[in-house]
């Protein structure tokens, strides 16, 4: 079997099409027609000539019928088309498989013996047909899934639980990262599906090629320590010092044009992208803070109030390819509407 053909094989069963140069079987009610389609496009190759699994399962129900007419029946073809793959398959093995007669065909031991060697192989392709539908339809297969940290936390592992109860024998692979760093992955295949996000204060342009898909939009939180709260208007706090996240991201731009509505630098002292490390600063009393919605949890330690200012919110959005065909990729975005749906606002 040369390279070249199997590089036709592997594109014709990524189309579903027959390789050129080869016909494409026709569909029966005994055998699906994807099935049907895979059976024809594979093949053995014995010296020059080609043995084709088609013609295999004719010559197996021309040797349990005992007629060239029966066979085309059961399989849908016309006599005609039967007696052809025969004799293709008589050339192509270099044995004789039927005695024509006046009445009709005798099956030789030959033929007998070509059905008993093929029945593992046939077994194996219909299974490997059976296989690519359920492929095609979702049931297995992989998806990589990219996400932010504090998703991944509160979007994640709910979306995961249910999807994986759907589905249990696809494949979930998880990476975690930033949005500059998930976004690439996803533009170069690496990723079907990645959670990023974006301040209302940060509006993104996703890349050219792309489809966006809003989960929900999240409140940010101003963060003060409770046993020594200071204001909690944002002139309020122009002395404090504060802790955000890594200079350049999202959060660090959008606390600074918040700020500078409010009149005011922010004196950064300490920045994380882990809102827990945030939290604990906070309830530590080193600085004050804001946080998406989405990263806090409830902290006796901490007062959280919300900023009732414009475009004071975070928005989640899952991002895929807009040619990505992967089948489970519809279903594992309505898994994440479902995750993302009770608990906060959808925008």
């Amino acid at each position: 079997m040369t390279m070249r053909y199997l590089l036709q094989v592997r594109m014709a069963l990524s189309t579903m099409e027959a390789i050129p140069g080869e016909s494409k079987p026709q569909q029966t009610d005994r055998f699906p027609a994807k099935a049907q389609e895979l059976l024809g496009v594979l093949y053995w190759r014995r010296g020059v000539g080609m043995i084709k699994p088609l013609h295999l399962l004719t010559l197996r129900e021309v040797c349990r019928t005992g007629s060239f007419a029966l066979a085309a029946r059961e399989l849908g073809y016309t006599a005609s088309a039967v007696s052809q793959q025969i004799a293709a398959l008589e050339k192509d093995t270099g044995l004789e498989l039927f005695e024509r007669e006046a009445r009709g065909v005798r099956t030789t031991a030959a033929a007998h013996r070509l059905v008993e060697l093929s029945q593992r192989v046939l077994a194996t392709l219909e299974d490997f047909g059976y296989e690519v539908r359920e492929l095609a339809a979702g049931t297995t297969g992989r998806l990589r899934l990219g996400s932010f940290p504090t998703a991944s936390v509160r979007l994640v592992p709910p979306t995961l639980s249910a999807f994986t109860r759907r589905y249990p024998r696809a494949e979930i692979l998880l990476e975690e990262g930033e949005p500059e760093e998930l976004i690439p992955r996803v533009i170069d295949g690496a990723l079907d599906l990645a959670l990023v996000y974006e301040y209302g204060l940060t509006p993104q342009q996703w890349p050219d090629g792309l489809a966006a898909h809003h989960l929900l939009r999240e409140d940010l939180l101003l963060l003060r320590p409770r046993d020594h709260a200071p204001g909690a208007e944002l002139p309020e706090l122009a002395g404090e010092r504060w802790i955000t996240s890594r200079e350049g991201t999202g959060g660090a731009l959008s606390l600074a044009r918040l700020c500078a509505a409010a009149g005011f630098v922010p004196a950064v002292t300490f920045r994380s992208n882990n809102y827990d490390v945030v939290r604990h600063l906070v309830a530590a009393r080193l600085g004050v803070a804001v946080v998406p919605a989405l990263g806090h949890v409830p902290d006796d330690r901490v007062v959280a109030t919300r900023l009732d200012l414009p475009a004071a919110h975070r928005t989640v959005v899952a991002l895929h390819r807009q040619a990505n065909g992967n089948p489970l990729l519809a279903d594992a975005l309505e898994t994440l509407r479902q995750a993302a749906g009770p608990h906060f606002d959808q925008g």
